[in-house]
């Protein structure tokens, strides 16, 4: 299935995520009077995009004729928001759900239907890179498709069979752009104590991301492999490999991190 199949879509919450999954949509084909972006309170950017592509750009979907109704509005806000948009979801239409934390059940039970899909996207679907995780218990083959395509325009997209393991998404691949732009600061912050000008050591950190991230694109070794290519046995980056996995090295911290990050999805769906 290809967007232009896809239609007429409406888009609940236009921020960073929603634009970004708007603007791989309309790049993939789907067409701009299929697509209808909903915010009581857009930003400038969202205003911006809806007038160049002669996108709807509206305050509620109350009236609209809705195939998908994709929520990408913050979770503490869900409630009130299933509240006031749920007229305007039927028998027709499928629910695709981005928001961190909440259930299929809260989900199904706000908007009196269990045609719905739970994702979560992250970040880097801003430049098609992104991957998703979902889950739909009972939806269809055909609605799955549907998903795919509108989720496929912003990266790769991973299904699940059980609920309970998008909290563990979420922490991971949700959350995880952030500790990687984390660790380019943690690394910039080192060059600098090494005697490096800011601007030399924020280069040289982000460009190593950068292209360790586009090596590991292009090579399908698995990663182990490649951090082994790096490491010359007794050289400097071994050296630096013994602090980053030693007892209380990288491993734990990162592990103590995501485990965090899933309690906290998990609060947010009792919230």
């Amino acid at each position: 299935m290809n967007l232009e199949e896809i239609g007429p879509v409406v888009l609940v919450g236009a921020g960073k995520m929603g634009l970004a999954l708007a603007r791989g949509w309309v790049a993939g084909g789907l067409p701009a009077n299929q697509l209808v972006l909903v915010d009581p309170k857009p930003l400038e950017p969202t205003v911006a995009f809806a007038r160049e592509h002669g996108i709807r750009l509206v305050t509620t979907p109350l009236g609209i004729l809705t195939h998908v109704m994709v929520l990408a509005v913050k979770p503490q806000v869900m409630k009130q928001v299933m509240a006031e948009i749920q007229p305007a979801v039927g028998p027709h239409t499928l629910v695709l759900s981005i928001a961190a934390g909440i259930s299929l059940k809260i989900l199904a039970n706000g908007l009196f239907t269990e045609r719905v899909v739970r994702a979560m996207p992250n970040t880097p679907a801003q430049v098609g890179k992104g991957i998703t995780g979902a889950v739909g218990l009972h939806v269809t083959e055909g609605d799955r498709e549907v998903v795919n395509a509108l989720l496929q325009a912003a990266g790769a997209v991973m299904w699940f069979d059980a609920e309970s393991k998008l909290d563990a998404v979420t922490a991971v691949s949700g959350s995880g752009p952030a500790y990687v732009f984390y660790m380019v600061e943690a690394l910039a912050v080192a060059a600098m104590r090494q005697g490096l000008e800011p601007g030399q050591a924020m280069q040289l950190a982000r460009q190593t991301v950068v292209g360790a991230a586009a090596l590991m694109e292009a090579d399908p070794q698995p990663v182990s492999v490649l951090r082994e290519n790096v490491t010359s046995p007794k050289g400097t980056t071994a050296a630096a490999l013994q602090v980053l996995m030693g007892p209380d090295g990288l491993e734990r911290l990162i592990d103590r991190a995501v485990l965090a990050a899933r309690m906290r999805s998990e609060e947010l769906g009792r919230e």
